[in-house]
C-alpha cells in the first residue's frame, strides 16, 4: 500500500471492521488493550501447562485452573515489581535468570552487634550487581490499585 509514496511507504496500516457505534478512537482504544491476548493465552499453555491437564472431576479441573492463574497472576506481578523491563520473559526465561539459582546458607554475618543469617547466592561477578539490583526493585513497588483490608 503506497509504494510509490516516499513519505508513506515506512508506515505500518491496519483496518479494523466493526459493528460497534463508537467513534474511530474509541474502538482503536478498546481493541489496543486486547492486543496482546493471544501471547498471554501461549504463555499460559506453555509454561503454565493450560493445555495439558482435564482432571476427572470438573470442580478439581476448576481448582487446578484457579491455581494456575493464580501462579501466572504473582509472576506478573514478580515481572512489575523485580524485573520492570519493557521485554516480557517468559516463565522459562524468569526461572533460568532469576528463580534458579544456587545458594547456600553461609556463616553468619555479624551486624550491630547481632549475628545475622547469611545466604550465599552463587552468581558470576558480573551479575551480581544486576540480580542485587532486582530485589532493591521490590522493595519501591507499590501496588497499581488500592488494597483493601477484609475484617474478620
Amino acid at each position: 500500500m503506497f509504494a510509490d509514496d516516499e513519505a508513506l511507504q515506512d508506515w505500518r496500516y491496519g483496518v479494523m471492521l466493526t459493528d460497534l457505534a463508537l467513534p474511530a478512537l474509541e474502538v482503536w482504544r478498546l481493541y489496543r488493550g486486547r492486543a496482546d491476548c493471544e501471547n498471554r493465552i501461549k504463555e499460559l499453555k506453555a509454561d503454565f501447562g493450560l493445555d495439558s491437564f482435564c482432571l476427572r472431576d470438573f470442580w478439581a479441573t476448576e481448582a487446578a485452573l484457579s491455581v494456575s492463574m493464580l501462579a501466572y497472576n504473582l509472576m506478573s506481578v514478580f515481572r512489575q515489581a523485580v524485573m520492570r523491563q519493557k521485554v516480557h520473559h517468559t516463565l522459562a526465561t524468569l526461572h533460568h535468570k532469576v528463580l534458579a539459582i544456587g545458594a547456600y546458607w553461609g556463616q553468619p554475618c555479624v551486624q550491630q552487634g547481632k549475628p545475622k543469617p547469611t545466604l550465599r547466592v552463587a552468581l558470576a561477578r558480573k551479575r551480581r550487581a544486576w540480580f542485587e539490583g532486582l530485589w532493591a526493585n521490590a522493595g519501591e513497588f507499590a501496588l497499581p490499585v488500592p488494597v483493601v483490608k477484609i475484617r474478620g
